[in-house]
């Protein structure tokens, strides 16, 4: 015996398509807020990769699992001033020793390829003499050094893991730079 199964209509159909995609939003909204941070980057310190306006997506739990690694941009608090944050670039990772030394970054003696995008400073602030990171730390910089703090001044200086909010992960903003922040 045939039956007859009505289709539904297509206000129906709009309709479950509409909460199918609100319940993915929701979802969305959930998973970010537990493994992730929202932050609107200020200032042109880490131009071209960021700039003042965008918003990005910082992953909180890449950290728990492996530790940061060269060239990672990573989100820190500034510890002298509250509800302000640092994106910066790791350069230095635990253990190594780094010197900025006539437009060159060396580590351990020797001199590194840099990736794109960042810039080598002229000054080498404190790492114009060789620094040797303990077993917990990481030495940043600015993509744009000649733009903001890093660890080559005492203010910022070396950032403990402890610190370290997590990775500077996407760009949810604007739409035309939208994507991984590499």
């Amino acid at each position: 015996m045939k039956t007859n199964k009505k289709r539904p209509g297509p206000v129906v159909q709009m309709l479950r398509w509409i909460a199918t995609l609100l319940l993915l939003v929701f979802v969305l909204v959930i998973v970010v807020q537990l493994t992730g941070a929202r932050l609107v980057v200020s200032g042109s310190e880490m131009s071209p990769s960021l700039i003042g306006g965008d918003t990005v997506i910082i992953n909180r739990i890449s950290y728990l699992f492996r530790s940061p690694k060269r060239f990672d941009v990573i989100a820190f608090p500034f510890q002298y001033q509250e509800d302000t944050w640092f994106e910066r670039r790791v350069v230095g990772l635990p253990g190594e020793t780094i010197q900025i030394l006539d437009g060159m970054i060396y580590i351990n003696g020797v001199g590194i390829a840099i990736e794109e995008g960042l810039t080598v400073p002229d000054n080498g602030g404190l790492a114009s003499k060789p620094i040797t990171l303990g077993q917990d730390e990481y030495f940043v910089l600015c993509d744009n050094p000649d733009g903001g703090s890093d660890s080559r001044e005492p203010s910022v200086g070396n950032v403990k893991k402890q610190s370290i909010v997590g990775q500077v992960w996407f760009r949810v903003w604007p739409f035309d730079r939208i994507g991984l922040v590499r």
